[in-house]
């Protein structure tokens, strides 16, 4: 059967893949430039402690869905709740998986065109014109629209060869070596002279900066780097097998994205403030920091190249799911190939994401709520699709799921006692849903 060929091959195989779905624009470009703009240190212990209490639960949650119905998330909702409005879920983490994906690939083709600008020789020496490099690179409509297209054109390849050929052998070799990369990346950057004032930005909460939009953001970005709330987990663990502690899984990656997190921060804040740049840049954060610390460094042009080599690869093992979420939907039990439903869904994105990718050029003054496309989408999927399909992952597990497979799946592969399945399925029953409605209710003046 076609369901046995798509499977993972190890265990690391899906915590890797899983953390890479997970470990790519939230962790490395995103969270920065949201901490710098929402209150630095505390915006950051917000972040550990919603990924912890709320972000865990629910990924172990998706991870139970997934494996406890063996399909993709639109099947897997019609399989344990039939013929009932639950099973809109994974729908609704299509068009999330979807929504996300059209603007995801935006910055992904900045990371290809800066990852191939970035080959010695070609890139700009002096550090100081990086702010000028990457405004040319957004600012042009051609540069955007062909690294859009590139990037998800090395998507649908990867997708169209399958779960153990194309998305798990890629994470195995990459996730590693980006580890490595960014800690010699942070032990540069902490050296650098006015380097204690960044440090002290990122790791000092001051809770006098945060307000309850901040609060949301928070909550919003520990869904987004995840990757739950639009049951993208769910389809990942349907190609799992029973042997494989879920609990354990969702702790590794868990650990995994707050761990590189904290390495994101720690390798961008401390340069920004030793070269006097403003943690509050933005989106272009990323792009105007790193170079300006590789620059600074022995080989610094073979490093930078190296590093945005990798890191184009773990923005590119996240977008992995999220075309395999529509792939996946579109293929299961259906006799379509796979490489066909890829590509036209890689198609449909690219045509989407124009709007976003225009939106740092010619549609700049186009507004949407006083936002950009681009800025837009990222609101309606961080802020309302991740934190609303979370919502509806918790009450499905806590009210609908039948109670003895969800607790056939917490159990699989592990010892944990049944007061850790108790604490887990509680929070999921009533601490996490009370807290996600009760955060967005204050983002909008409500509470």
């Amino acid at each position: 059967m076609q369901k046995e060929k798509e499977q993972w091959s190890s265990k690391i195989g899906f915590i890797l893949s899983s953390s890479g779905a997970a470990i790519g624009l939230g962790a490395i470009w995103k969270f920065p430039y949201m901490t710098g703009m929402n209150g630095g240190g505390a915006f950051f212990l917000l972040f550990i402690a919603f990924t912890i209490i709320i972000g865990l639960p629910i990924l172990i949650a998706e991870f139970i869905i997934g494996r406890g119905a063996e399909k993709e998330a639109v099947s897997a909702y019609k399989k344990l709740a039939p013929n009932s409005l639950w099973t809109f879920i994974g729908k609704w983490g299509v068009v999330g998986a979807f929504l996300l994906m059209s603007f995801y690939s935006v910055v992904g083709g900045w990371v290809l065109v800066y990852s191939a600008l970035s080959i010695p020789g070609l890139v700009i020496k002096d550090a100081a014109n990086y702010p000028e490099l990457f405004a040319t690179i957004t600012g042009s409509p051609f540069i955007t629209i062909l690294g859009l297209a590139l990037f998800l054109l090395i998507n649908i390849i990867v997708v169209s060869f399958g779960i153990q050929d194309g998305i798990e052998k890629s994470s195995k070799i990459l996730m590693p070596l980006l580890f490595i990369f960014f800690i010699i990346l942070v032990i540069r950057s902490v050296t650098f002279e006015g380097a204690l004032e960044g440090i002290r930005f990122f790791l000092h909460p001051d809770f006098s900066k945060l307000n309850a939009e901040n609060v949301l953001y928070a909550l919003g970005h520990s869904f987004f780097a995840l990757a739950v709330g639009i049951s993208v987990m769910v389809t990942y663990s349907s190609y799992l097998k029973k042997d494989v502690s879920l609990p354990l899984s969702a702790g590794s990656v868990s650990v995994m994205n707050i761990f590189v997190s904290l390495l994101a921060g720690l390798a961008i804040f401390p340069v920004v403030f030793a070269f006097g740049l403003e943690p509050t840049e933005g989106p272009g954060l990323l792009f105007i920091v790193l170079p300006e610390a590789f620059a600074q460094m022995p080989f610094g042009e073979v490093f930078l190249s190296l590093f945005l080599l990798l890191f184009l690869f773990a923005v590119l093992t996240s977008s992995f799911s999220m075309l395999e979420i529509i792939t996946a939907a579109f293929t299961e039990n259906k006799n379509r190939s796979r490489k066909k439903v890829a590509s036209i869904a890689g198609i449909l994105v690219f045509l989407a994401g124009i709007p976003a990718a225009l939106s740092s050029n010619v549609l700049a003054d186009f507004k949407i709520f006083g936002l950009t496309v681009f800025d837009a989408t990222d609101y309606l999927v961080s802020n309302i699709m991740l934190p609303g399909g979370c919502l509806f992952i918790a009450l499905f597990i806590g009210f609908k799921m039948d109670r003895t497979l969800v607790r056939q799946e917490f159990s699989y592969g592990n010892n944990l006692s049944n007061g850790m399945y108790q604490v887990w399925f509680q929070l999921m029953r009533w601490i996490v849903p009370i807290t996600i409605i009760f955060v967005f209710l204050g983002s909008i003046g409500i509470l």
